[in-house]
């Protein structure tokens, strides 16, 4: 057996039999260049404790173990290894062990990843291991309740630089290979084996300091560096990083009370990343992608800072403190997303923070919550490979959604509080909700255990609307207001059972100002509670143009608009001044269409009519994708074409009128490339743009925009192969070769799309990346393209789960699955062969990993979601 899979069970006996005190790794990666020599040398030297007389095992996912020595006895390697498992008998109070063994590099971004930079050659290195591929690069108790020490020790080529969580302490030339030099890295304080950590290669690296000195006049000197590789060092902005990093760590330092423990913070932005961060203590891992090579808008600006402030509060959320078993792994995701808005929102100059969170992150999470798989935000997690999926919308969007409802009941003093008083109480330990909860009850004077369970312990999103009376008869109305009430609808989808949560939160009403803008007249702030909650203050008033429950976004929930406040909002959204207020309604009208309330096309109508008048870059972009996937999923196969053409010329028509250099035109010119994917009105303009012969006044057509026009170029068959070579040729960059892979398996052939299928499905020279780039390439096609692979995907779903890493078969179940389906003319969504398909082969499959039937129900669920939004249920636009 390969033992991969560790129970939740086996961890909590392994835990309670030892506890490790120290670690002390060597790391051998001086051939890591050559791509010949697959692994390296691995040694963990690991002491602990344990009950006397007892057994239990390592974690070690490696190509071989070489030795095993146990409290001075060399153990027989054939009788101790089982598959991932390294197995101890006959423990002592105190013990030593010695492993050795070689860990293999990976192209995964799972444990020790190597990549080789096409711009130069040289080879990188570093490591991602949440939530347990630390046991991919020594051996180690893998799991977060068993903290200890680390000492790391590298061995590299000696112009490597090389980095871990502790300051480097000593470099030694070896006398015996003078090429190669020898890392020893200061001791760690205690933490858990998925946020170790080691980065090795030609790095271009930047330093600074930041400095503080605390309340009680200690001061703190905390050395920064910013690693990249070499060939991207020229984008690199490292005044910029710099700059927000030590307004992070001021802010937090003096929000959380309690010094930054892990002496020096690395940020490393690494390629092919998984994630788009992590919080390594003392070296951060960011995705490269955040090192903006080509034009970026203030958007992608202020997401990157997002991120790093969400990595930032890991430090004591997570790092300092962490959850006890994946379970609670929202204790440190949810608090590191809230914060992370929180720490842009006050610690830098963008003041859109917390609208953006409302626009995307929220909208990531009601995604989510209304899949059949959703689950409260405090999960059962019983096996590491239910951790791995559950790095989701409900543990981080949700979660930080249901915080700031918290923040709202409680007061951010008290919920500030509450939290110094948990990381002084648990510092380098471990923690569960009830741990929590103790600090926060004690911190706010409140029994927050209802609350808990009825906001953290259920599922399922709650559903907000207006019940309005008029005022007065219907033949003496005069416009008013009568009776209001707020309607809550929420059942929990996993149980049955209804929840009606407690929601402190506003009610805005809005009017038109003498300059026709829309403005905010009055709010009122209430508990609402239960099925139903009056509003007396609001009866007998004028009607506003506009009622907005959940004004300001203070609560999680997905509201309905009354129709007399969504008429406005369809006729006059671009009048809506509050950027708050916009990007509610904005989301309001997409749930609208997501759940077959109104057409899909109505909301295309929405952004053809008022996006360009959107200030906020976030939100445009947001909505420009919420339009292209109403057009593309859910609308009628009958009307898609006219709808798409007309959107499509709307697009352009507003790339020309943006201003130029704009933030704007650019989200506008990545729409038009986008929608002339499945269009070829505008084909011969994007050529010219690509070939110079045509221009847009201030828009920068870079590599990343160029690649993206080549993709629908190709996805017509009208860029050949020599073009897309030519173009890589001039784009020698890791993001270049994945704009090649993807505009390449675009291209309409039946010869193409059989080629891509077998890299993607048998293949194994693909990393992670180009995996990615070749599934979206070949999963832009004509349905006749693809629908001869309809069963092939479903024939090979259990040998792709059984023969690669978890992280390799997820994107290709979950990138493969035959999810561009038409509805028939007066057809039952549920019928559809492709929705029949899918629940035949989970009937058949009832014992498939959990993990591998999770995403087929989450693909079933979002095709049958975009098939009744096809569906006449509401009348569509003709």
């Amino acid at each position: 057996m390969s033992h991969e899979n560790l129970q939740r069970r086996e961890a909590a006996e392994r835990s309670a039999l030892i506890n490790t005190t120290s670690y002390d790794v060597s790391l051998d990666v001086r051939q890591a260049a050559d791509p010949a020599v697959p692994g390296y040398t691995s040694r963990s030297v690991i002491t602990f404790t344990a009950r006397p007389g007892a057994g239990t095992f390592l974690d070690f996912i490696g190509s071989s173990v070489h030795s095993v020595l146990l409290n001075g006895r060399s153990l027989p390697v054939a009788d101790v290894v089982d598959g991932a498992r390294i197995r101890l008998d006959n423990l002592q109070a105190e013990n030593q062990v010695t492993v050795t063994g070689t860990a293999l590099y990976s192209r995964s971004g799972e444990g020790m990843h190597r990549f080789v930079d096409p711009a130069d050659g040289q080879c990188y290195l570093y490591t991602q291991y949440e939530p347990a591929d630390a046991r991919r690069v020594f051996a180690n108790f893998e799991q977060p309740d068993l903290k200890a020490t680390y000492t790391f020790h590298v061995t590299a080529p000696a112009e490597w630089k090389v980095a871990s969580n502790g300051a480097q302490v000593n470099r030694t030339l070896l006398t015996s290979d003078p090429a190669t030099a020898c890392w020893d890295f200061a001791t760690t304080l205690p933490m858990s084996t998925y946020i170790t950590s080691i980065l090795a290669g030609p790095y271009f690296k930047a330093e600074d300091r930041w400095q503080a000195t605390l309340e009680d006049g200690t001061g703190l000197d905390v050395p920064l560096a910013l690693y990249c590789r070499a060939s991207m060092a020229d984008s690199f902005d490292t005044e910029n990083l710099f700059a927000l990093t030590k307004k992070g760590l001021d802010f937090f330092n003096r929000l959380f009370d309690y010094p930054y423990p892990w002496g020096k913070y690395d940020q490393a932005f690494v390629p092919e990343y998984n994630l788009g961060a992590m919080e390594n203590p003392g070296l951060v891992t960011f995705t490269e992608s955040y090192v903006f090579t080509s034009r970026a808008t203030d958007a992608q600006y202020q997401a990157r800072a997002n991120t790093l402030m969400h990595e930032m509060a890991h430090m004591w959320f997570g790092d300092l403190v962490t959850m006890q078993w994946w379970d609670d792994l929202w204790l440190k995701e949810s608090f590191a997303d809230y914060m992370g808005t929180l720490g842009v929102d006050r610690a830098t100059d963008w003041d859109t923070a917390w609208v953006n969170f409302a626009n995307k992150r929220k909208a990531w999470a009601y995604v989510q919550d209304q899949l059949p798989t959703t689950h409260p935000i405090v999960a059962d997690i019983p096996d590491l490979e239910a951790a791995k999926q559950n790095f989701d919308g409900i543990t981080y969007a949700k979660g930080a959604s249901v915080l700031k409802q918290l923040v709202a009941y409680v007061g951010f003093d008290a919920f500030i509080a509450g939290s110094r008083e948990y990381f002084r109480k648990h510092a380098f330990g471990n923690t569960s909700l009830a741990d929590l909860l103790a600090a926060l009850d004690a911190a706010s004077g409140r029994d927050l255990s209802g609350w808990a369970r009825q906001w953290l312990q259920t599922s399922g999103i709650s559903t907000l609307s207006l019940d309005i009376a008029p005022h007065g008869t219907s033949a003496d109305d005069d416009g008013g207001l009568g009776q209001v009430a707020i309607v809550q609808e929420a059942v929990d989808p996993v149980t049955g059972r209804k929840e009606l949560r407690p929601h402190r939160l506003r009610v805005g009403s809005y009017g038109f100002d003498t300059g026709g803008a829309l403005v905010r007249t009055g709010t009122i702030e209430i508990d609402v509670a239960g099925a139903r909650t009056e509003l007396p203050q609001l009866a007998g008033t004028p009607r506003p143009a506009l009622l907005l429950v959940n004004d300001d976004d203070l609560t999680y929930a997905k509201v309905r608009l009354d129709p007399g406040s969504e008429a406005t909002v369809r006729t006059s959204l671009d009048r809506l001044a509050d950027p708050m207020a916009r990007a509610l309604c904005w989301t309001a009208l997409w749930n609208s269409a997501r759940d077959g309330e109104s057409p899909a096309s109505l909301y295309v109508d929405a952004v053809t009519a008022f996006a360009a008048a959107e200030t906020g870059i976030g939100v445009l972009l947001n909505v420009l994708d919420n339009a292209t996937t109403a057009v593309e999923r859910y609308t009628p196969a009958r009307t898609r074409s006219s709808l798409r053409t007309s959107f499509l010329a709307a697009a352009a028509a507003r790339l020309d009128q943006a201003a130029p250099g704009s933030d704007q035109q650019l989200a506008w010119a990545r729409t038009v490339g986008t929608l002339s994917r499945h269009d070829d009105a505008l084909l011969p303009r994007l050529r010219g743009l690509l070939d110079g012969t045509s221009a847009v006044e201030g828009l920068t057509v870079d590599a990343e925009l160029r690649w993206h026009l080549w993709h629908a170029l190709a996805a017509h068959g009208q860029a050949s192969a020599a073009e897309l070579d030519a173009e890589l040729a001039r784009d020698t960059t890791a993001s270049g070769r994945a704009g090649h892979a993807t505009a390449m398996a675009s291209r309409p052939d039946a010869d193409v799309k059989a080629a891509a299928w077998d890299a993607a499905v048998h293949g194994t020279g693909l990393s992670n990346q180009l995996l990615t780039a070749t599934i979206s390439g070949f999963t832009t096609a004509p349905p006749v393209l693809l629908e001869p692979y309809v069963e092939p995907y479903f024939g090979c779903l259990r040998t792709v789960w059984d023969s690669r890493s978890i992280e390799i078969a997820s994107r290709i179940v979950r990138g493969l699955y035959p999810a561009a389906q038409d509805l028939a003319d007066g057809g039952e969504p549920k019928a559809h062969p492709v929705v029949r398909r899918t629940d035949a082969w989970l009937d058949a499959n009832q014992d498939a990993p959990h993990a591998l039937r999770r995403i087929i129900v989450e693909q079933r669920s979002h095709l049958l979601r975009a098939l009744t939004a096809q569906a006449d249920v509401v009348p569509h636009r003709p």
